[in-house]
């Protein structure tokens, strides 16, 4: 209890420029706190959200079935993302194209990757949501800690330098509150660059499980075009 009170002594006893110094990495703190628990929900219901669709989409219901329900979802106010949101951008300009007899079966498919690549994007975007700021966060701690700390030892000599006895208990304070700002530096720090690695690594899985699926789609929607463009010219 001791070492706390002394711990905040030093915090309230500091120069306004180490407080100023101070109270920047806790605000960083309690911003990178709130994104790393905000991404880790986040990413735990992706990867759950896509477990589902894969076992929805491979056991072997229609597509047309499956983007219905999709439909019926969104009706009900439910977000639809990840991998389900590659598929029905996909599907639906499949749909769309393939409609139109005069659209040759390749221009049918190369409409939908383009579809499904928009979406991809806009779904790597969602991933990589807070991680620029995380590295940021992780990268300039430690030197906005060490300047606190630079400014708060000079701080201390230049009253070193006036006073009448120059004893190391004169400038131990001082140089203590100093030292925190480098410690407030780490603590707000390594989390960050924790959790954005295992975020960064999070989206490189995921990212490679929705590119993995559009080529998946992709083949299936190539069969489902060629046998349509082979009805039309069978029934005309």
């Amino acid at each position: 209890m001791e070492e706390q009170l002394s711990l905040l002594d030093l915090v309230w006893n500091a120069s306004f420029t180490v407080q100023l110094v101070m109270m920047i990495l806790l605000l960083a703190s309690m911003a990178s706190w709130y994104m790393i628990v905000n991404r880790y929900v986040y990413f735990s219901n992706a990867r759950d959200e896509m477990y589902r669709f894969e076992e929805r989409f491979w056991s072997g219901i229609d597509l047309s079935q499956l983007y219905r329900e999709g439909n019926e979802k969104a009706s009900d106010g439910t977000p639809i993302v990840g991998m389900e949101s590659i598929f029905r951008a996909g599907f639906k300009e499949f749909s769309r194209m393939a409609q139109q007899s005069e659209i040759d079966s390749e221009a049918v498919i190369e409409g939908s990757r383009r579809a499904m690549r928009v979406a991809y994007m806009r779904e790597e975007e969602r991933l990589e949501r807070h991680l620029a700021f995380l590295a940021s966060v992780g990268s300039t701690s430690p030197y906005i800690g060490l300047f606190g700390t630079v400014w708060g030892i000079m701080h201390s000599f230049r009253g070193l330098a006036n006073s009448t006895q120059a004893t190391l208990a004169t400038v131990a304070p001082g140089i203590s509150e100093a030292l925190v700002a480098t410690a407030m530096g780490l603590f707000a720090a390594i989390p960050a660059v924790l959790a954005y690695n295992r975020f960064a690594s999070k989206v490189d899985v995921l990212s490679n499980r929705y590119d993995t699926f559009m080529d998946e789609f992709s083949g299936i929607l190539h069969r489902q075009a060629f046998s349509v463009r082979s009805r039309d010219k069978n029934a005309g």
